[in-house]
Protein backbone atom coordinates (compact mmCIF):
# COMPACT_ATOMS: atom_id res chain seq x y z
CA UNK A 1 0.00 0.00 0.00
CA UNK A 2 1.17 3.43 -0.92
CA UNK A 3 1.14 5.95 1.72
CA UNK A 4 -1.25 8.26 -0.64
CA UNK A 5 -3.42 5.37 -0.08
CA UNK A 6 -3.23 5.92 3.66
CA UNK A 7 -4.78 9.82 3.03
CA UNK A 8 -7.51 8.78 0.67
CA UNK A 9 -8.83 5.98 3.45
CA UNK A 10 -8.31 8.73 6.14
CA UNK A 11 -9.83 11.80 3.94
CA UNK A 12 -12.53 8.88 3.20
CA UNK A 13 -13.34 8.48 6.62
CA UNK A 14 -13.69 12.29 7.45
CA UNK A 15 -16.29 12.13 4.27
CA UNK A 16 -18.32 9.15 5.79
CA UNK A 17 -18.35 10.86 9.11
CA UNK A 18 -19.20 14.69 7.64
CA UNK A 19 -22.48 12.22 5.83
CA UNK A 20 -23.55 10.32 9.03
CA UNK A 21 -23.15 13.33 11.42
CA UNK A 22 -25.27 15.62 9.15
CA UNK A 23 -28.02 13.45 7.30
CA UNK A 24 -31.26 13.28 8.86
CA UNK A 25 -30.95 16.11 10.92
CA UNK A 26 -33.63 18.89 11.03
CA UNK A 27 -32.17 21.94 9.85
CA UNK A 28 -32.45 24.09 13.21
CA UNK A 29 -30.89 20.98 14.57
CA UNK A 30 -28.18 21.86 12.12
CA UNK A 31 -27.53 25.55 13.11
CA UNK A 32 -28.04 25.40 16.64
CA UNK A 33 -25.37 26.27 19.36
CA UNK A 34 -24.85 24.19 22.27
CA UNK A 35 -24.90 26.56 25.53
CA UNK A 36 -21.08 25.68 26.93
CA UNK A 37 -20.72 28.65 29.13
CA UNK A 38 -20.42 32.42 28.71
CA UNK A 39 -20.48 31.80 24.60
CA UNK A 40 -22.18 29.30 22.58
CA UNK A 41 -20.54 26.31 21.11
CA UNK A 42 -20.13 25.73 17.26
CA UNK A 43 -23.39 24.42 15.41
CA UNK A 44 -22.59 21.44 13.33
CA UNK A 45 -23.26 23.65 10.01
CA UNK A 46 -20.32 25.73 11.06
CA UNK A 47 -17.94 23.09 12.23
CA UNK A 48 -18.82 21.00 8.84
CA UNK A 49 -18.48 23.95 6.78
CA UNK A 50 -14.95 24.83 8.78
CA UNK A 51 -13.47 21.64 7.70
CA UNK A 52 -14.55 21.21 4.35
CA UNK A 53 -13.09 25.13 3.71
CA UNK A 54 -9.47 24.15 5.80
CA UNK A 55 -9.48 20.91 3.16
CA UNK A 56 -10.32 22.16 -0.13
CA UNK A 57 -7.89 25.95 0.87
CA UNK A 58 -4.91 23.84 1.72
CA UNK A 59 -5.39 21.12 -0.94
CA UNK A 60 -5.87 23.89 -3.35
CA UNK A 61 -2.80 25.58 -2.50
CA UNK A 62 -0.50 22.86 -2.28
CA UNK A 63 -2.05 21.30 -5.58
CA UNK A 64 -1.72 25.30 -7.56
CA UNK A 65 -5.37 24.55 -8.13
CA UNK A 66 -8.78 27.04 -7.62
CA UNK A 67 -10.42 25.81 -4.50
CA UNK A 68 -13.58 24.16 -5.03
CA UNK A 69 -15.84 26.85 -3.15
CA UNK A 70 -14.75 29.50 -5.47
CA UNK A 71 -14.45 27.21 -8.74
CA UNK A 72 -17.70 25.45 -8.52
CA UNK A 73 -19.94 27.82 -7.09
CA UNK A 74 -20.32 26.90 -3.17
CA UNK A 75 -19.71 30.37 -2.08
CA UNK A 76 -22.39 31.42 -3.84
CA UNK A 77 -25.24 28.55 -3.20
CA UNK A 78 -24.18 29.05 0.91
CA UNK A 79 -24.55 32.65 0.05
CA UNK A 80 -22.56 33.68 3.64
CA UNK A 81 -22.33 37.23 4.36
CA UNK A 82 -18.50 36.51 4.76
CA UNK A 83 -15.49 36.95 1.98
CA UNK A 84 -15.02 34.27 -0.35
CA UNK A 85 -12.23 33.38 1.13
CA UNK A 86 -13.18 32.78 4.85
CA UNK A 87 -12.17 29.38 5.82
CA UNK A 88 -13.66 30.19 9.56
CA UNK A 89 -10.11 30.35 11.21
CA UNK A 90 -10.48 32.84 14.15
CA UNK A 91 -13.97 33.18 13.92
CA UNK A 92 -16.32 35.43 16.37
CA UNK A 93 -19.45 34.40 17.53
CA UNK A 94 -21.05 36.53 15.29
CA UNK A 95 -19.12 35.40 12.36
CA UNK A 96 -19.77 31.60 13.61
CA UNK A 97 -24.11 32.46 13.94
CA UNK A 98 -23.26 33.65 9.82
CA UNK A 99 -22.52 30.48 8.90
CA UNK A 100 -26.16 28.81 8.49
CA UNK A 101 -27.88 26.28 5.51
CA UNK A 102 -31.69 25.96 4.92
CA UNK A 103 -30.76 22.18 3.48
CA UNK A 104 -28.28 20.05 4.95
CA UNK A 105 -27.83 18.69 1.65
CA UNK A 106 -25.77 21.57 0.89
CA UNK A 107 -22.90 21.03 3.79
CA UNK A 108 -22.55 17.44 2.04
CA UNK A 109 -22.64 18.03 -1.17
CA UNK A 110 -19.92 20.93 -0.95
CA UNK A 111 -17.42 18.20 1.51
CA UNK A 112 -18.71 15.17 -1.50
CA UNK A 113 -16.92 17.68 -4.22
CA UNK A 114 -14.22 18.86 -1.75
CA UNK A 115 -13.26 15.17 -1.19
CA UNK A 116 -13.15 14.18 -4.62
CA UNK A 117 -10.98 16.80 -5.52
CA UNK A 118 -8.61 15.71 -2.67
CA UNK A 119 -8.77 12.52 -3.88
CA UNK A 120 -7.76 13.38 -7.34
CA UNK A 121 -5.02 15.20 -6.33
CA UNK A 122 -4.02 12.24 -4.34
CA UNK A 123 -4.03 10.00 -7.23
CA UNK A 124 -1.29 12.31 -8.95
CA UNK A 125 0.96 12.07 -6.12
CA UNK A 126 3.64 9.34 -5.24
CA UNK A 127 5.44 9.00 -2.03
CA UNK A 128 8.73 11.10 -3.22
CA UNK A 129 6.16 14.04 -3.15
CA UNK A 130 4.87 13.88 0.35
CA UNK A 131 8.81 15.30 1.07
CA UNK A 132 8.29 17.93 -0.57
CA UNK A 133 8.30 21.10 1.11
CA UNK A 134 5.22 23.24 0.98
CA UNK A 135 5.60 26.12 3.85
CA UNK A 136 9.01 27.30 4.57
CA UNK A 137 7.31 29.33 7.12
CA UNK A 138 7.96 27.04 10.26
CA UNK A 139 10.82 25.05 11.98
CA UNK A 140 11.35 22.81 10.65
CA UNK A 141 9.58 23.82 7.33
CA UNK A 142 6.42 21.47 6.32
CA UNK A 143 6.56 18.78 3.92
CA UNK A 144 3.52 18.21 1.79
CA UNK A 145 2.77 14.61 3.87
CA UNK A 146 2.92 16.82 6.94
CA UNK A 147 0.28 19.52 5.65
CA UNK A 148 -2.17 16.60 4.40
CA UNK A 149 -1.91 14.59 8.35
CA UNK A 150 -2.63 17.75 9.54
CA UNK A 151 -5.80 18.64 7.44
CA UNK A 152 -6.59 15.15 8.33
CA UNK A 153 -6.00 15.51 12.08
CA UNK A 154 -7.99 18.91 12.30
CA UNK A 155 -10.92 17.55 10.02
CA UNK A 156 -11.54 14.26 12.43
CA UNK A 157 -11.32 16.77 15.49
CA UNK A 158 -13.67 19.05 14.00
CA UNK A 159 -16.38 16.06 12.53
CA UNK A 160 -15.59 14.28 16.20
CA UNK A 161 -17.11 17.80 17.75
CA UNK A 162 -19.90 18.00 15.28
CA UNK A 163 -20.44 14.39 16.22
CA UNK A 164 -20.90 15.30 19.72
CA UNK A 165 -22.77 18.54 19.22
CA UNK A 166 -25.32 15.97 17.85
CA UNK A 167 -25.51 13.48 20.80
CA UNK A 168 -25.91 17.29 22.76
CA UNK A 169 -29.30 18.29 20.85
CA UNK A 170 -31.46 14.83 21.26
Amino acid sequence: MRSTDLLADAFGRIQESVRSTVEGLEVDRLNARPETGATPGNSITWLVWHLTRIEDDHVADVAGHDQVWTEQGWADRFGLPLDETDTGFGHTSEQVDAVRVDDPALLVGYHDAVHARTLDYLRTLDDADLDRVVDERWDPPVTLGVRLVSVVNDAGQHIGQAGYVRGLLR
